[in-house]
């Protein structure tokens, strides 16, 4: 982990040294994506010794992907949902993002996804990828906030996935900046944000 955060925070420094616009502030975001639908997960239920529970079920192949990204020192969150996980869709995520946080040099904290790398990416001029060492989910603080709202969406049964996107944004509207900070302020990542 020591390694990790010493790492990070200079290959931060490096590309903050290589920009060359004038922003009024840097900001640490962790971003990820992840998918969610009717098909259902099973989950563990609390009952009485020798009862197995019930849950009613809808099984069908419907599913969207939530693009996110979240700053763990202020709690400050962008979401988009696409139809797919592709880099054009990124692509997209990255412009509308962009756009949000135009007045800020954006470093964007995720993992080695085929389509975050992708050639075809165009990337705004306030915006700098930082990836994570392959396969290690547990650094990236934006899985916190994944399973939360998993946890919290999986407790009912959708009929149709319209049903499940409002709750999706149900769920999102109702967490407060300090909600998000709390789930997501990782020391590593905290201590990098704050070598910046």
């Amino acid at each position: 982990m020591e390694t990790f955060r010493s790492e990070f925070s200079q290959h931060v420094c490096d590309v903050i040294s290589q920009k060359r616009c004038d922003f009024q502030s840097i900001r640490v975001f962790s971003q990820d994506e992840t998918r969610y639908g009717l098909l259902p997960t099973t989950r563990r239920r609390i009952t009485e010794r020798g009862i197995k529970p019930v849950a009613e079920i809808n099984l069908r192949y419907e599913s969207v992907y939530l693009y996110g990204a979240v700053e763990p020192l202020t709690g400050e969150r962008f979401f988009f949902e696409f139809s797919h996980l592709t880099s054009d869709c990124f692509q997209c995520f990255l412009e509308k993002f962009s756009e949000a946080f135009s007045k800020s040099l954006n470093l964007l904290v995720l993992d080695n996804g085929r389509f975050h790398q992708a050639k075809s990416l165009k990337m705004p001029e306030n915006i700098v990828l930082l990836f994570l060492p392959p396969y290690s989910p547990e650094l990236n603080p934006i899985e916190r906030l994944w399973q939360d709202i998993k946890d919290k969406l999986f407790t009912q049964t959708y009929k149709t996935l319209e049903d499940m996107q409002a709750k999706v944004t149900e769920i999102l509207q109702n967490y407060c900046d300090a909600t998000i900070a709390k789930l997501t302020q990782f020391s590593h990542f905290i201590d990098a944000a704050n070598a910046v």
